[in-house]
């Protein structure tokens, strides 16, 4: 089964009104009508547009008198220079600049981030999330103050008992000395759920490639994706008898938007936003996307390679300084083990077409790249979502990302499948993707580093995997009940294809 593409997010998002009618693309098999397609960006060998780009060096100083001429000489500019790292930020009109500039002593990669002239051609979206109308937020609140303790919308929250959030906040809420990044399409910290918590210092936007500390530049506008300040909300959403709770509802959360206006998510803007978490004393970065415009990055391609190369020694950085990072491993249920795989939606900016790759070669990044914890979805049920990519190997850890409820219907009182979050404007509502299962494991990693605040990375990743609850295969799984295998997981139950070391484990992260 290979699921309906998404607009290049990792979450499903179901319009108001359109529930029933949206679960459709959750089934397997069932064909998805088309977005419109997004028009070819003039050549900018033809009407001298400027591309992005980047150049990458030796790591640890400034880029030498000899790189910088050449970059120069070709027709570019310096935007900015990430000179601990090595990866330097361009723009030049010149269609061969990276061919120039590679050739050059001291260059060690250089690519386009992008195929579409700056700035990126407009893009159609998935949809808006199911806002929580007033009779579902009066339902729910009455729901929750039968129960003590609980935020009044909590009893939607399905999710929170299926990692032991909730018995887990009866010990910790997480400490205020830890921070989860949420590198996304911006957080609304005006929030009354997020603004308890967020984290100012550490917040930015990052979508030009260097940061923009203008107050507020963090925050998505009106006609942006809401996606990320949906995430921070699962992350971090106050226990303050408003709305909703989060994983980690005593952590600070923080936005450093890379996602542009037309959402697109390019190197430069995510090699930034690393960068940023590393600098700024960022515990836990959450990761809920691909690196445009390639779904997967191929090393054999000099562009990619390069994009490839940045991104690596960014979240190598990051690492370095402290932070756990974590993402999403994508929604398509593709096996990101097996011998090819067939991407028919990159490059995403311009004009995508079918190409067949080798997963294991070419690479969904931050995702698969080394040190990243990669998570894959489940739903209400505690099986693989329909949707969540798998691959023994490659999905470390798996947490609730929703689904239909036509496969997986929650327990009463909750009434979706998907995973409710906060949305600008001081709404709630629901998403669904593996975009929401990596901010759980966002959540868990943040009450770990609280329980052990002198935790390295590498030990909050070991308690990590070591505290999962252990979770065998769905053999056969069969989510639409066809008779039809829809993916074969391979592995034992601690360690397989579909749920990693398992599922994470909220309450072990407060109590070992």
């Amino acid at each position: 089964m290979t699921a309906p593409h998404p607009r290049h997010r990792r979450a499903l998002a179901i319009p108001a009104g359109l529930a029933v009618a949206a679960s459709l693309a959750f089934l397997p098999g069932t064909p998805a009508t088309a977005a419109p397609a997004v028009e070819s960006a003039p050549s900018a060998a033809t009407d001298g547009t400027s591309l992005s780009y980047v150049v990458n060096v030796s790591p640890g100083h400034r880029p030498s008198a000899t790189v910088r001429r050449a970059i120069a000489k070709a027709g570019g500019t310096i935007v900015t220079s990430y000179d601990r790292i090595g990866v330097i930020v361009v723009h030049s009109a010149n269609p061969d600049f990276a061919k120039s500039v590679r050739k050059v002593r001291g260059v060690q990669s250089a690519g386009a981030t992008r195929t579409a002239p700056l700035p990126s051609a407009a893009t159609t979206d998935t949809g808006a999330p199911q806002v929580l109308s007033g009779a579902e937020l009066a339902a729910a609140e009455a729901t929750s103050a039968k129960a003590e303790g609980q935020d009044p919308l909590e009893s939607l929250q399905w999710d929170l008992p299926a990692i032991k959030a909730d018995k887990a906040h009866e010990k910790s809420l997480g400490s205020e000395k830890v921070t989860v990044a949420v590198l996304d399409t911006g957080v609304d910290d005006t929030h009354p759920d997020i603004a308890p918590n967020f984290d100012r210092a550490a917040s930015v936007n990052c979508v030009a490639g260097k940061p923009d500390t203008t107050d507020g530049a963090w925050r998505p506008s009106a006609s942006e994706s809401p996606h990320g300040t949906h995430v921070a909300g699962e992350i971090a959403a106050a226990k303050n008898g408003i709305g909703m709770t989060g994983v980690a509802p005593g952590v600070k959360v923080s936005g450093i938007k890379v996602g542009n206006p037309d959402g697109f998510f390019y190197t430069e803007a995510v090699v930034c936003g690393f960068m940023w978490a590393a600098e700024h004393g960022v515990d836990v970065t959450n990761n809920s996307y691909y690196t445009d415009p390639w779904y997967f990055n191929c090393k054999d391609d000099p562009d990619q390679k390069a994009l490839v190369e940045a991104v690596s020694r960014a979240t190598r950085y990051a690492e370095k300084k402290g932070a756990v990072n974590v993402a999403a491993a994508g929604n398509e249920n593709y096996d990101l083990t097996s011998d090819e795989i067939t991407d028919p939606s990159s490059p995403n900016d311009t004009t995508p077409g079918d190409r067949t790759v080798d997963p294991s070669k070419c690479l969904d990044i931050p995702t698969q790249l080394p040190g990243v914890v990669t998570v894959a979805a489940t739903g209400a049920k505690g099986l693989k979502s329909s949707f969540s990519n798998y691959g023994r190997g490659v999905i470390d850890i798996a947490a609730p990302g929703g689904d239909s409820t036509a496969y997986q219907t929650p327990e009463p009182p909750a009434t979706s499948g998907l995973i409710l979050g906060t949305l600008p404007g001081g709404k709630w509502g629901y998403m669904a993707g593996t975009s929401m299962a990596s901010p759980h494991v966002a959540g868990v990693a943040a009450l770990i580093k609280s329980t052990h605040p002198h935790a390295s990375p590498a030990m909050v990743k070991a308690l990590l995997y070591a505290e999962a609850d252990a979770t065998a295969c769905t053999k056969p799984y069969d989510i639409d009940g066809d008779g039809k295998v829809d993916a074969v997981c391979e592995g034992p139950k601690n360690r397989n294809g579909f749920y990693g070391w398992g599922m994470a484990d909220a309450l072990d992260a407060v109590t070992w």
